[in-house]
């Protein structure tokens, strides 16, 4: 997961895009970009789920 760990999936799940942007100095579309990517890598298909297959894997 390289630099999207930074993107923590736990923390994207209780915050907006809009927040984690400016919480890392990056712009929403970023961070949407991200999310997706992380979300595709997971195979989830919504941040909650997101966050629970990340969680059952060990990642932050």
């Amino acid at each position: 997961m390289g630099a999207y760990r930074r993107h923590s999936t736990r923390f994207a799940v209780n915050y907006r895009n809009r927040v984690i942007a400016q919480k890392r100095f990056l712009s929403a579309l970023t961070v949407k970009s991200h999310l997706r990517r992380i979300q595709a890598r997971l195979g989830a298909h919504c941040r909650t789920e997101a966050a629970a297959l990340a969680r059952a894997r060990g990642l932050p």
